[in-house]
């Protein structure tokens, strides 16, 4: 597992919190979104962040921008969108999920927005990520005048076009027949 790009270690903070300006590399982006649709542009994103401890939690607060490349819906296409978020994120110490071992948890609705820490480091790797893939769009266009899919030369669409032999699944030839004979 590689060495996380954005920890920070709980002990530089206190309760008047700190800033944090982090660099998306390009390169850190592609690893994170490699098992996803979404790549990398060769942009820099920014991480702005600011931690202040409250107890043993952490709260976060900042914006994350970034710019990655998605399939257009239409014409599937590179389409280049451009994140731009603002978050509020409570970390706490992660005890519970170590001593059950669980991958699975459900997550109760006062609990959204939280996430783990392991009492030393707050990495935001993973969440810098699932921010960036919520922020994706469900159907990203590459311009809002996208044509869409051209069918090539041959396809079913030409030939649907063209006046040739039409034919007719042989289990439908009764209806056909009894069609003809109900316009003549």
């Amino acid at each position: 597992m590689p060495a996380p790009e954005f920890a920070i270690p709980v002990s530089t903070l206190d309760a008047g919190g700190k800033e944090f300006d982090f660099v998306i590399r390009p390169s850190w982006l592609r690893g994170a979104l490699e098992e996803c649709d979404a790549n990398a542009t060769e942009t820099e994103g920014r991480l702005d962040v600011r931690l202040s401890t409250s107890g043993t939690d952490v709260v976060a607060t900042g914006s994350i921008e970034a710019e990655i490349e998605v399939p257009c819906a239409r014409c599937l296409g590179p389409a280049k969108v451009s994140i731009t978020h603002d978050f509020s994120v409570l970390f706490v110490p992660d005890a519970s999920s170590k001593s059950r071992g669980d991958d699975d948890e459900i997550v109760a609705s006062d609990e959204a927005d939280t996430a783990p820490y392991d009492g030393d480091t707050v990495v935001l790797d993973d969440f810098v990520r699932d921010e960036i893939l919520l922020e994706t769009p469900m159907i990203p266009l590459c311009s809002e005048a996208c044509p869409g899919m051209s069918p090539s030369p041959g396809t079913e669409a030409d030939k649907a076009k063209a006046p040739a032999e039409e034919t007719v699944d042989p289990r439908l030839l009764p209806l056909l027949r009894w069609k003809t004979q109900k316009q003549s």
